[in-house]
């Protein structure tokens, strides 16, 4: 399967690219500068210059692949991320329609989980303040998708209530809209088992216009 990654180089999506190529995808992947230091050396990895806030570029960068992930971060700069994210978005969904690339994943947060009250794990008073703007943009993409994209075959994955760089075990539950907890009450991935289960799906098509959520 051949590849575009967007947003190749952070913490997840240099772990996607990494899952992608030990599946023996070609991955090509997008970042601002077209620089891939952070990633594997791999003869089916090759890097681009990409700005995913504009259409046509986005568009060019697609064509020819069979998919496009998107691990794309919204604005870390104390601003509202909401907007800017959203534009991020609306771009890239319109350079897919144009390119005629039909599967989008989407590197999701967990915000919008549920939990057992029926409140978005966002919305509730222990949430961390930090990560709190960033979610409700998160939250926001997935409404966009929801409500807006039908012609897309676009796949929405939330990681755990925490995900940081671990082990990869290839051993996690996967769910829907709620939130999930291992049998100590603790919900957490590992970036690595986060990315074994994207690619997963990437390979499988089995929830096409959904989000899914995994955890240990």
């Amino acid at each position: 399967m051949k590849i575009l990654l967007v947003g190749a180089t952070g913490m997840i999506g240099s772990r996607i690219a990494a899952e992608a190529l030990r599946r023996g995808h070609q991955v090509t992947a997008g970042t601002r500068s077209g620089r891939t230091d952070a990633l594997p050396r791999d003869p089916a990895l090759t890097a681009l210059a990409l700005d995913a806030t504009v259409p046509a570029q986005v568009a060019e960068a697609a064509a020819g692949h069979d998919a496009v992930i998107s691990a794309v971060s919204p604005p870390r700069d104390g601003s509202d991320p909401s907007a800017p994210l959203l534009a991020t978005y609306r771009s890239l969904i319109e350079g897919l329609r144009t390119a005629g690339v039909p599967r989008l994943v989407v590197v999701g947060g967990a915000g919008s989980l549920k939990t057992a009250s029926g409140a978005d794990r966002v919305d509730t008073a222990d949430f961390p303040a930090v990560y709190k703007d960033e979610s409700l943009a998160q939250r926001e993409v997935l409404r966009l998708l929801r409500s807006e994209v039908t012609d897309l075959d676009w796949t929405y994955v939330s990681p755990a209530d925490e995900i940081a760089p671990g082990d990869r075990t290839a051993r996690f539950q996967l769910g829907g809209d709620e939130l999930l907890f291992d049998a100590n009450g603790r919900s957490f991935i590992s970036a690595e088992d986060y990315a074994v289960a994207l690619a997963d799906e990437l390979e499988k098509n089995q929830a096409v216009r959904r989000r899914i959520t995994v955890a240990y």
